[in-house]
């Protein structure tokens, strides 16, 4: 019988060499009584301890103030003829479709906002007041020959 207690003290020896140190501690395993001297010993599969979930790493609550915001899109167009339009939608509503808009202001309100869309919005107005001198200046000569047909028609 004091063989079968060396034998236990043997096997408990065994197992306490093997667990690594460095590994997370684990719950003791249970010892198991070798079996009989005459039975031929089996390797058993070794099965692992199943391994506990790792907390899953959430994002933080934020503790900054929530600011609720406002979606205005405002689009303003200008026609070939130099006409300006105005719409406004707020969020998914059109609230404004289609204002008329004097050029001036759209001038105005642009100086105010940012100077890299003032001059955005002033080529696009020298281009508009470009063509409208160029019709201003065939209007006058058409003007000038009908005066000069009516003068003659006058005469």
């Amino acid at each position: 019988m004091s063989d079968t207690l060396t034998e236990v003290k043997a096997v408990e020896e065994t197992v306490v060499e093997e667990t690594p140190a460095a590994t997370a501690p684990e719950a003791p395993k249970p010892v198991e009584a070798p079996a009989p001297a005459e039975a031929p010993k089996a390797e058993e599969p070794k099965v692992e301890a199943p391994k506990a979930e790792k907390p899953k790493a959430g994002r933080p609550k934020s503790t900054a103030k929530k600011t609720r915001t406002v979606e205005l899109t405002l689009t303003v167009t200008a026609s070939a003829e130099g006409e300006w339009q105005a719409d406004l939608v707020h969020g998914t509503q059109r609230v404004v479709s289609g204002l008329v808009i004097p050029a001036i202001a759209v001038s105005k309100a642009a100086k105010e906002l940012h100077e890299d869309i003032a001059e955005g919005i002033e080529s696009v107005l020298e281009a508009a007041r470009d063509q409208h001198r160029t019709r201003m200046e065939e209007l006058e000569a058409e003007l000038a020959k009908v005066k000069a047909q009516l003068a003659e028609l006058s005469e």
